[in-house]
């Protein structure tokens, strides 16, 4: 494992290439994130993009979603992954999004997390990206990179959500998930690690490799 040090080198090296990294889900609005989001499970963030372009165009509200209904948003939504039962949270939540909270997004863990379809990970990405609020979202690739880097011996999301909270510096956890997600993406891929282009390379115990 790395050094408290390192981990603050890491972070330094990966802020000073990316220094205002960004969801590469498109979005207008707080809503439309959350619904982007839900269709992000099991698909790479260009598929969910392509299936969004003409949704968010007509849907870009929970009134409207409900509006359009579950059927015509399964027709936007059909190249998705899973896409029946996503869609389905989506209208359930869009539902509950005007019945509870004023059609608006909260802001809170504990109200994401009561809407349907929405567990932690999406509710770390919302506070995140929407709210700017430093959470970890752990997906696959930063499940893979934080053993990788010796941020992390943990090998469950939350698990690794715990650990890079309490190891990475207060200053950079606003910005650390994606540019651990990012540096995973494009990077430290799964097969075949682009070592050479990797800027932590010196840093990296290369665990698991």
């Amino acid at each position: 494992m790395l050094s408290p040090q390192q981990i603050r080198t890491v972070m330094e090296t990966l802020a000073r290439a990316n220094p205002e990294p960004k969801t590469e889900l498109v979005s207008v609005n707080a809503y439309t994130l959350l619904v982007a989001v839900m269709l992000s499970a099991q698909m790479t963030d260009k598929g969910v993009n392509k299936a969004t372009a003409a949704l968010f165009a007509v849907a870009d509200s929970p009134e409207k979603m409900l509006a359009l209904g579950l059927e015509r948003l399964g027709e936007y939504v059909k190249s998705v992954n899973y896409w029946p039962t996503k869609a389905r949270h989506i209208i359930e939540t869009s539902q509950a999004l005007v019945d509870r909270f004023g059609g608006a997004v909260p802001d809170t863990r504990e109200a994401l997390e009561s809407l349907p379809g929405v567990g932690r990970k999406t509710a770390n990405v919302m506070l995140n990206a929407a709210f700017g609020k430093p959470t970890m979202p752990v997906d696959t690739h930063l499940l893979r990179v934080a053993p990788r880097l010796g941020l992390s011996a943990e090998t469950t999301p939350r698990g690794v959500e715990n650990d890079l909270m309490a190891k990475i510096p207060a200053e950079f956890l606003l910005h650390a998930h994606h540019w651990l997600l990012l540096h995973g993406r494009y990077v430290c891929v799964a097969r075949k690690p682009k070592c050479g282009e990797c800027p932590v390379e010196s840093l990296c115990p290369k665990n698991g490799l």
